[in-house]
């Protein structure tokens, strides 16, 4: 596994835009994001096709792909950002550059439909990626939270237990230790049947949710059942979803579909609230070995 570079105060953070446009009504959030980050005493540029609107794509496939082949070739360019999340991000995988991405490897961070890039990325270079805040999120109040956990994992590149935020549930007990592999639940099997989805022998499975129904989980879990997921994995962890747990109506949690899709098996199954949509985020490095241990409600990165 190649481990990128931490950050370092005064270090330039590149801005792309790999997905959705970035509308005018968001701009005002997305100066926020970035005036959040400056305060944290980083200097920030946009890439050249960042603010594009393409229809529903900020951009052509070739123009975002080429985005961030130019930050990761940038050499003062020390990590790289992703502004928002979306539904086009799997456009632009074909035409990364992965021999220059793996030649200056450099911290890449994002959550939702960046979830294909973080592990196509992490599959073609074997780089490890981050899953965390989009830059938009940072423009709506972040968090103590979410401010600590972006210090600790990316400039002091701290390893042990994730900070709790929030409460925590064993739903399977047991102890796994494993490669972190994940992300968005649907966004992950946008990869799958294509050389870029991770094979996920040996690792911790994470998964969240935005805009998801009890029904699609379940279609979803079957999904990576068939596709031979469950067989490789050595445990679980279930982040926040948002369609499911703000809802007034009593919907089944992702974590009980999870445990009933995966009846036949024995890997331990954690559920917390310390990543996802919508919520305080800590910063879940992929590709990384990690510890879980749901008898006692942890998850511990090891390297």
């Amino acid at each position: 596994m190649i481990a990128p570079c931490r950050l370092h105060k005064g270090d330039t953070i590149g801005v792309v835009s790999p997905s959705s446009p970035i509308l005018e009504k968001e701009r005002p959030q997305l100066i926020e994001g970035i005036d959040f980050l400056r305060r944290m005493g980083f200097k920030v540029v946009l890439s050249e096709n960042a603010l594009n609107v393409d229809d529903y794509s900020a951009g052509t496939p070739e123009e975002r792909a080429e985005d961030i082949n130019s930050l990761f070739g940038n050499k003062e360019i020390k990590a790289v950002f992703c502004s928002t999340g979306g539904s086009t991000a799997n456009s632009c995988i074909p035409l990364l550059d992965w021999k220059a991405l793996q030649r200056n490897p450099k911290i890449f961070l994002g959550m939702s439909d960046v979830t294909v890039l973080l592990n196509a990325i992490h599959v073609e270079t074997a780089m490890a990626t981050f899953h965390g805040n989009n830059v938009l999120k940072y423009g709506t109040n972040p968090t103590q939270y979410d401010m600590k956990e972006l210090v600790q994992r990316l400039i002091d590149a701290k390893i042990g237990k994730i900070n709790k935020k929030s409460k925590r549930k064993t739903v399977r007990k047991g102890v796994a230790e494993g490669r972190l592999m994940g992300g968005s639940l649907g966004c992950i099997l946008k990869l799958a049947g294509t050389r870029y989805c991770p094979d996920f022998k040996d690792s911790i499975l994470f998964v969240e949710a935005y805009e998801i129904t009890p029904q699609e989980c379940d279609c979803a879990f079957n999904q990576l059942k068939q596709m031979g997921v469950f067989e490789k994995i050595e445990g679980a962890v279930v982040g926040y979803v948002y369609s499911l747990q703000v809802s007034e109506k009593k919907l089944t949690p992702i974590e009980d579909i999870l445990l009933k899709v995966t009846k036949e098996y024995d890997f331990p199954i954690l559920k917390m609230n310390d990543f996802g949509h919508e919520c305080p985020n800590t910063v879940l490095p992929i590709g990384v070995k990690a510890r879980l241990d749901a008898d006692n409600k942890e998850l511990e990165i090891f390297q």
